[in-house]
């Protein structure tokens, strides 16, 4: 479970590694500015080199090196699997959609349309999607788990093959939205089955009390490291309830029919917001946990490093999210018992000595006592390595924050625009007060971040690309068909098991531990190759030249 959530992880990783490769830059406003039939040309260009060159089976990672030789998704990838989690195959799926729609170009629905059929492929009998798929079949994808996934050691969900599918990190949620947005571009039913199964997932998985866990079917024992199993808690972690959410009300009026909503859907909408009022604890500590138990509601642990607290910016994101149930249903019980949070998070704020920009608060609260702790490492790998959680706000790992940045003020901000607002306005352009099926999906997906209020919109950014942009892109791009991009991560490749002993320097700081490690890091020394992330962003950024 990263902690950045899928679109803040696209623009950051085209923002940290896109290099406009070998023409330089001109200065501001003397680059031409291309035309239309430039634009549509690299356009085909760069897809027709992830659809025919990079795709495995209409799937994507997340980076290659320009042979092919190693890949990566958040772990690296054996030749034959794909990435679910974003921005991998659904990602790019969303991106040619996007061009379809900015060209007309049929080309682009079949691409999207070959995504979509990647994700159909290695769709889980349930309904849901696991963070990859190996076209290859069941064994090997247990042997990647066996392998390379076990020695991840920072990365405990890979060190175990559960066999069921997950919403951490949207995975499930963006294939989702695909599915719904390519059945709904030409109702080709070849799309509805999945569709229906992915409806059903989000349905079937969600406990009475309207929370959702991480994982589902739900597998019984089998937690990791000695500690119990967390995947059935309910999870607000990287937005698991908020992005099911939005898939549930894109589905709700995408699929309404004769103004009539699928009742079923909508039932679930309500209760999927009801589980954050009944989450919060009560006073002295009004706040949430990343995970809570299903029976007692109170706040649970999750991974190694994440132990049974409340947690800061899970606790704000919830505030950001109930003042967003508010305007969608008018309810004021979303809003009565923010201000005991906001106080709450003015209490357990970090003291002066330990502030940093970007730096505001302690992650880690613990119950009962109001007292942060922090997360610390020993050891060199998985087989000897170990995590804890101490009062001691040094010598922290840097993989996992910590201290978080909370913006208190300008959460108490918009609480008080909301609160002021007479009540016929605070529900204005709600998808929940408008009549079933008068809305549509958002034109684009992934130009900004997308979300429910952009239904019947374009959904294009608040702003056009700098001058030169346009010029800068198609300058960068090469002869086959790609941007040359640095690749700033990278990982130890498989060498078997993780030895027991300690082996060779401190790692209590690092990203990755020994050489039997195969977790990412970041490199002093990257090489060029081919970045995901680069081409949907690139992509965008052309179609809103188209646009413009």
């Amino acid at each position: 479970m990263s902690s950045m959530n899928r679109r803040a992880l696209l623009a950051a990783g085209a923002a940290a590694t896109f290099v406009a490769a070998s023409a330089p830059a001109l200065p501001a406003g003397a680059q031409p500015s291309p035309g239309r039939a430039a634009i549509l040309d690299a356009m085909k260009r760069a897809a027709r080199f992830m659809s025919e060159e990079a795709a495995v089976g209409g799937g994507y990672v997340w980076q290659y090196l320009p042979d092919f030789s190693r890949r990566w998704g958040e772990l690296e990838a054996n030749p034959t699997m794909i990435w679910v989690q974003p921005p991998g195959t659904a990602t790019v799926g969303h991106l040619f959609l996007d061009a379809y729609h900015a060209t007309g170009d049929e080309f682009y629905y079949e691409a999207a349309k070959s995504t979509a059929d990647a994700l159909v492929r290695g769709q889980h009998p349930a309904g849901g999607w696991n963070y990859v798929i190996d076209t290859a079949g069941e064994d090997s994808l247990r042997r990647w788990y066996d392998t390379v996934g076990k020695n991840a050691w920072r990365l405990e969900e890979f060190q175990r093959y559960y066999g069921n599918a997950t919403f951490d990190d949207a995975g499930t949620a963006e294939a989702s939205q695909l599915m719904l947005r390519i059945y709904l571009e030409k109702r080709d039913r070849k799309y509805l089955e999945p569709l229906n199964k992915a409806i059903a997932f989000v349905l079937d998985s969600q406990y009475p009390n309207g929370g959702w866990p991480q994982r589902y079917p739900l597998v019984q024992g089998g937690g990791l490291h000695g500690h119990e199993d967390y995947t059935p808690y309910i999870t607000f972690n990287d937005d698991v309830a908020g992005e099911n959410l939005e898939f549930l009300i894109y589905a709700y009026h995408g699929l309404a029919r004769n103004g009539r909503g699928d009742a079923r859907i909508l039932d679930a909408i309500n209760r999927g917001m009801d589980i954050f009022v009944k989450t919060q604890q009560p006073q002295p500590q009004p706040a949430w946990g990343l995970q809570h138990f299903p029976d007692t509601l109170k706040p649970a642990g999750a991974r190694t490093i994440e132990p049974q607290a409340f947690v800061t910016h899970a606790t704000g994101t919830n505030i950001r999210s109930m003042m967003g149930f508010y305007r969608l249903t008018g309810d004021r019980k979303f809003m009565a018992r923010l201000p005991e949070a906001m106080d709450w998070l003015d209490q357990v704020a970090a003291p002066p000595e330990l502030r940093a920009p970007g730096r505001t608060h302690p992650t880690f609260i613990l119950e009962g006592a109001n007292t942060p702790v922090y997360i610390h490492r020993r050891g060199s790998n998985i087989a000897n390595g170990h995590y804890y959680a101490d009062a001691d706000p040094t010598n922290l790992i840097v993989h996992y924050g910590s201290f978080r940045n909370v913006d208190t003020p300008a959460l108490r901000a918009e609480y008080e625009r909301l609160s002021a607002l007479p009540a016929e306005e605070v529900t204005r352009g709600s998808p929940l007060t408008a009549r079933p099926g008068s809305l549509e999906l958002p034109k684009y997906f992934t130009l900004q971040d997308v979300d429910v209020w952009d239904m019947s919109t374009h959904a294009r950014r608040l702003s056009r690309p700098a001058p030169g942009r346009t010029a800068e892109i198609l300058a960068g791009l090469n002869a086959r068909g790609y941007w040359p991009t640095p690749l700033t991560t990278t990982s130890n490749p498989y060498r078997g098991d993780s030895p027991v002993e300690v082996t060779g320097g401190e790692y209590q700081m690092t990203r990755v531990g020994d050489l039997w490690d195969t977790s990412p890091y970041h490199t002093d020394f990257p090489v060029e190759g081919v970045s995901t992330s680069v081409f949907i962003r690139n992509m965008g950024d052309l179609i809103e030249a188209l646009t413009a």
